[in-house]
């Protein structure tokens, strides 16, 4: 069970990634699966809809970094 000081951090964000091949959701799913050893949880890398979902304790800033250090435009991001 995860304590509750832990679970609070947790964060979920959304970015549209100009992604157009698999090869492009590929490329950002190798560096959110690096991630994880710095605190993301999970994510999800959907190339139909340019959405990807992260999930875990690590700062927004610290994700969109890694995602453009792919080379792909972050079209948008939040946190949901």
């Amino acid at each position: 069970m995860t304590p509750d000081f832990i679970q609070s951090e947790l964060k979920t964000y959304k970015f549209n990634v100009k992604m157009t091949c698999s090869g492009c959701s590929g490329a950002v799913s190798r560096v959110l699966e690096k991630a994880k050893a710095d605190g993301v949880t999970e994510y999800t890398v959907d190339l139909p809809t340019q959405e990807v979902v992260v999930k875990g304790t690590l700062p927004y800033d610290d994700v969109l970094a890694r995602i453009k250090k792919t080379g792909k435009e972050v079209l948008s991001g939040e946190t949901v």
